[in-house]
C-alpha cells in the first residue's frame, strides 16, 4: 500500500469531517422539521465523534495535517463552500427553500464521508498487524453511521423537494421508518414509497 497515499486519504477525511461538523450546524439552524432537526444534531454529535477517531487514528500512524496538502485545502474550500451555500439560503427569507438547500448541502457532503470511509474500510482489510487494527477500529464505529446519514438525508431531501413541489411526500422518508443503513436497504425504502 502506498503510505503517502493513504496519509492523504486520511488527512483529506480529517478535514472533510471537520467541515461537517461546520456544515451540520448551519444545517440544524435550516431544520424546520422538527424530525429531520432531531436527525441533524444526532448526526452533528456523531460527526464531531468522527473527527475524534481520525485525530486519534491519525496519530496513531503519525500523519500530522501541520502542512496540509493541496487536496485538504481544496476539501476545506469545498466545505466552506457548502456552509456558506446554506447561510446564504438562510438568508434569503425562505425557510422551507433553506431546509431543502441544507439537505442537498449535507447529500453532498455525506456522499464524500461515504467514499472516503469505504475507502479506509478496504485501507485495514488490505493491512496486517496494529495499523489493520486501528485503521479497523475506526472504519467499524464509523461506517454504519455515514450509511445512515448519506441515505437518511437523501430520503429526506427527496421528500422535501417533492413536499415543495405539491406532491405527496412521505415526512419522516421511508428510509428513516425503516432505519437504512445499505445502499440495497436505501433503494427498497424509496421503492416502497411508489407503491
Amino acid at each position: 500500500m502506498e503510505t503517502e497515499q493513504l496519509k492523504e486519504l486520511m488527512l483529506q477525511s480529517l478535514t472533510h469531517e471537520r467541515g461537517g461538523v461546520k456544515l451540520y450546524e448551519a444545517a440544524v439552524e435550516c431544520a424546520t422539521n422538527e424530525d429531520l432537526r432531531g436527525e441533524w444534531e444526532k448526526y452533528l454529535k456523531e460527526t464531531k465523534r468522527h473527527v475524534e477517531v481520525l485525530e486519534a487514528t491519525c496519530a496513531a500512524f503519525g500523519f500530522s495535517d501541520a502542512e496540509p496538502s493541496p487536496g485538504c485545502r481544496i476539501l476545506a474550500q469545498m466545505g466552506e463552500a457548502l456552509v456558506r451555500a446554506v447561510r446564504d439560503a438562510q438568508g434569503a427569507g425562505d425557510p422551507a427553500a433553506a431546509q431543502i438547500v441544507a439537505a442537498e448541502c449535507v447529500v453532498l457532503a455525506e456522499t464524500k464521508d461515504h467514499l472516503d470511509w469505504e475507502l479506509i474500510g478496504q485501507c485495514a482489510k488490505a493491512m496486517k498487524g496494529e495499523e489493520r487494527k486501528a485503521l479497523l477500529a475506526a472504519y467499524e464505529e464509523v461506517e454504519d453511521q455515514e450509511d445512515e446519514h448519506l441515505y437518511h438525508t437523501k430520503g429526506w431531501c427527496r421528500e422535501l423537494w417533492l413536499d415543495s413541489l405539491g406532491l405527496k411526500a412521505m415526512l419522516p422518508p421511508p428510509e428513516e421508518r425503516k432505519h437504512v443503513k445499505t445502499a440495497i436497504g436505501a433503494a427498497r425504502a424509496e421503492q416502497s414509497r411508489k407503491h
